[in-house]
């Protein structure tokens, strides 16, 4: 897959789109099995898939995020989340300008939760926008593609991540991965994943496959749907 748009000027001219998808990863650990980008890889991928099953511009990733839980762990690399609400609102008023006045956020990171502030904020104002993909959303896809985890037991780099990079990414996967289960993270704000994991990992990389990743892009994509209509209606 192209993790980057290779749309020219004259493509997004013709395409005329009135719907934007921006993908939003972050640059964070995910053991020793996935590489740093993994976030911003699977934002790519649903971004992808999304925009190209429905024809909307597909803008190039956010690949910086809000990664302080995994600070204690090499490579990671975060910016504040007033920096990544600065960048997405700046996104989102460069495209109000060329009259594209709806925005999909695509978030691979589920530790980015100002995006939801800005989606709500975005939608009182003259750009609208929506975030996908919801927990709900996940659940239903980990669900339609086979998947025997949930998203609170396969939090980080399990099941759910590794068979999504298998499907689009295989050469990126570096062999097997222990899995590591921590159910109780009561207080993951405050100590970081760390607190719960010497791997990084919290979830069942064991169980992933590359079919169940093409499946669960697929329900995704399905699932975009009337987050879609609801901008549009």
């Amino acid at each position: 897959m192209d993790f980057l748009p290779t749309a020219t000027s004259s493509d997004e001219a013709a395409r005329n789109a009135s719907i934007a998808v921006l993908p939003i990863g972050s640059f964070e650990q995910h053991g020793s099995h996935l590489p740093l980008a993994t976030d911003s890889i699977v934002a790519c991928a649903v971004a992808e898939a999304v925009s190209s099953q429905y024809d909307l511009m597909l803008l190039p990733p956010v690949t910086i995020s809000c990664s302080h839980e995994h600070s204690d762990f090499a490579g990671t690399v975060s910016i504040s989340a007033a920096t990544l609400y600065a960048v997405v609102k700046d996104v989102a008023a460069s495209l109000d300008q060329r009259g594209v006045r709806k925005l999909v956020l695509v978030s691979g990171h589920g530790g980015n939760y100002v995006l939801g502030n800005v989606a709500q904020e975005g939608n009182v104002g003259t750009c609208r926008m929506a975030l996908f993909p919801h927990r709900d959303d996940w659940e239903q896809a980990r669900k339609a593609g086979g998947l025997t985890t949930s998203n609170h037991e396969d939090m980080h780099g399990g099941e759910l991540e590794t068979s999504i990079l298998l499907h689009v990414a295989p050469e990126l996967v570096r062999g097997d991965a222990d899995d590591w289960v921590a159910p109780e993270r009561t207080h993951l704000h405050q100590i970081g994943v760390a607190g719960y994991s010497q791997s990084g990992i919290i979830g069942r990389p064991s169980l992933a496959s590359a079919e169940r990743g093409r499946l669960v892009l697929e329900e995704l994509v399905r699932l975009a749907e009337p987050h879609l209509e609801h901008l549009t209606g």
